[in-house]
């Protein structure tokens, strides 16, 4: 009994052995490996390095789907240079016209220059409200100078709009535009009637009675510091008084 036990001993003995540390022949005949406690410890640390590279793919995924991290600087390019709106005086000399204000577009705002408007010029007997109509009109649909260029000017007053007196029946200070006043651009409208509303020679109303080519009745527009700092109220249904004739 003593010996059958010995033997069985060492027969457990031998099959532990196997299990650690000694070849342990795979099942599908490939090589053998030793199933030991370091072994198990290569496996888990394999098992972590494959699933650290996944995680390192899947960020180089992100990035080349242009998604970038909060710290890394983005070059947008160069500011926006800013205009001064601040155009310089103007001075007439003898016999080239008179100094008159003119309002011009300046980023989304309007604002007035002084520039030399020459002499109105019209046939015998053209009222002068009228010269001076057009002559402003004229002076509108020049090109800003370099300075006032380089100041952040321009003007949306269209080249081919003319101006006309009043229709019998419409008011006395009423103008005809070549345009109906609500077709052209809100920001040439805006310019355009607090010129007219800015000129002595045309009353100083800071207002514009205006109408087009057509038999419609004539509005009066105002030139409100509304309108100067969003000459896109234009736009909007409302601005425009309707006038009767009054001689």
């Amino acid at each position: 009994m003593t010996g059958r036990r010995g033997l069985m001993g060492h027969l457990a003995g031998r099959s532990a052995g196997q299990l650690d540390g000694e070849p342990v022949r795979r099942l599908d005949g490939g090589p053998t490996e030793r199933a030991t406690g370091r072994t198990a410890g290569r496996r888990a640390g394999r098992g972590w390095r494959r699933t650290a590279g996944a995680v390192a793919l899947l960020t180089l995924a992100a990035t080349g789907c242009g998604i970038r991290g909060t710290s890394v600087p983005v070059d947008a390019g160069g500011a926006p240079a800013r205009v001064s709106c601040k155009a310089p005086a103007g001075t007439a000399a003898p016999g080239e016209g008179t100094q008159a204000t003119l309002y011009l577009v300046c980023g989304s705002a309007l604002a007035q220059v002084e520039r030399t408007v020459p002499p109105a010029k019209g046939a015998a007997g053209t009222d002068v409200r009228l010269r001076t109509a057009r002559a402003l009109l004229r002076s509108l649909q020049q090109p800003p100078s370099p300075e006032e260029e380089k100041a952040g000017f321009s003007s949306a007053l269209p080249a081919d709009l003319k101006v006309e007196g009043p229709h019998p029946g419409d008011p006395a200070d009423a103008l005809r535009l070549s345009l109906p006043p609500d077709d052209l651009p809100s920001f040439a409208l805006a310019q355009l009637v607090c010129t007219y509303g800015a000129s002595p020679a045309l009353g100083r109303t800071h207002a514009a009675v205006l109408s087009g080519p057509d038999h419609t009745t004539p509005h009066r527009y105002d030139c409100s510091a509304d309108v100067l700092s969003n000459p896109d109220i234009a736009e909007h249904a409302g601005w425009g008084d309707t006038l009767t004739g009054r001689g």
